[in-house]
């Protein structure tokens, strides 16, 4: 821990992150309580872990901090019905994504602390490098600080996941916000999937033999990736031949062109003028269709069956495949209240 503050803690959500975040602090000598619907789908779980189960109302009641790790789409009207009229004066919450705040649809109670601690990696990696003695990087910000020691706050839970034993960098509420949602958008998850089936598509139509392509376009990138997580663009290219570095500085230019880059700032635009959050609060409101349709479009791709089938032959893959690890704190949210 980074702080002598050690405050009562009720983490509200129990999916990815919220179970990663309840096990390290409770290991971190933290008192935790778990809050969730009753008969929910998590409670049985948390309860096998040995924590309290309480409603969210109950939870919270008498907790210095209250967490909040539900799907960002739930977090207005969890707060709106349940938190706002049961916390305790003065209390402490806590956000691990900023976008309800920043965006105006949820606006705490004057008389609270309110935070925001963000681990940089899935619950089950916090998890797992906490238990082997090591952490995940944590970023940190204040919105409200009525008791004069929100930062204190913010910097004990931190500590507490592990973060203390990796970096912790301060940030705001904006800040966080707008660049978690720009990378997973114009990077991470849709950048990077939208690549890999431009790629698949283009060899496919050229007459190229699907899973040759998949190996090409979709197999490979996580060696690439595992090179730019353990040492940037500069190890990548250490790793690779030199055709291949001749081939990413006289091609990648062609691919990722200044036009790309005018569509991530109109992304980034849509971002931080609350478009995009508008849209996904309309298009949730109206039970998903598009989502749905374009998950389905996502998930029937032809890349998808030819990986599914290469997929199975790679015996190193299945002890993993079973349990896919979501980020209940970003667009990957899965915790249920």
């Amino acid at each position: 821990m980074t702080s002598s503050i050690s405050p009562k803690i009720a983490i509200v959500g129990y999916g990815s992150q919220g179970r990663a975040h309840a096990l390290n602090l409770r290991d971190s000598g933290f008192d935790v309580t778990v809050g969730l619907r009753p008969g929910g789908p998590t409670e049985a779980k948390a309860q096998a872990d040995g924590f309290v189960v309480k409603a969210p109302a109950d939870a919270v009641k008498d907790a210095d901090l209250v967490a909040v790790l539900t799907p960002d789409m739930v977090q207005k009207k969890l707060y709106d019905d349940v938190l706002a009229a049961n916390m305790k004066p003065g209390s402490v919450l806590l956000f691990a994504h900023g976008l309800n705040v920043h965006f105006g649809m949820i606006s705490p109670r004057e008389d609270l602390d309110v935070v925001l601690v963000a681990p940089k990696g899935p619950g089950a990696l916090v998890r797992r490098e906490y238990e082997i003695g090591r952490g995940v990087p944590c970023i940190y910000a204040v919105h409200q600080d009525k008791s004069g020691k929100a930062e204190e706050f913010a910097l004990a839970y931190a500590g507490g996941l592990g973060g203390a034993r990796a970096n912790i960098i301060s940030t705001t509420f904006k800040e966080e916000t707008e660049t978690d949602l720009f990378g997973e958008q114009a990077v991470l998850c849709g950048g990077a999937s939208s690549l890999v089936q431009a790629g698949f598509e283009t060899l496919v139509e050229a007459g190229y033999q699907p899973e040759i392509a998949y190996y090409e376009v979709l197999h490979e990138l996580k060696l690439i990736v595992d090179l730019f997580y353990e040492g940037g663009i500069t190890r990548m290219l250490e790793f690779i031949s030199e055709t291949a570095q001749y081939g990413d500085f006289v091609s990648g230019p062609r691919v990722i062109d200044a036009s790309v880059k005018a569509r991530m700032k109109d992304v980034l635009t849509d971002i931080q003028n609350g478009t995009f959050t508008r849209n996904w609060q309309a298009e949730y409101d109206a039970g998903l269709p598009n989502y749905r349709k374009f998950q389905q479009a996502d998930k029937d791709h032809p890349i998808e069956k030819v990986g599914k089938e290469l997929r199975a032959k790679m015996v190193w893959l299945q002890a993993n495949a079973a349990q896919p690890d979501t980020d209940d704190a970003n667009a990957k949210r899965t915790a249920a209240a």
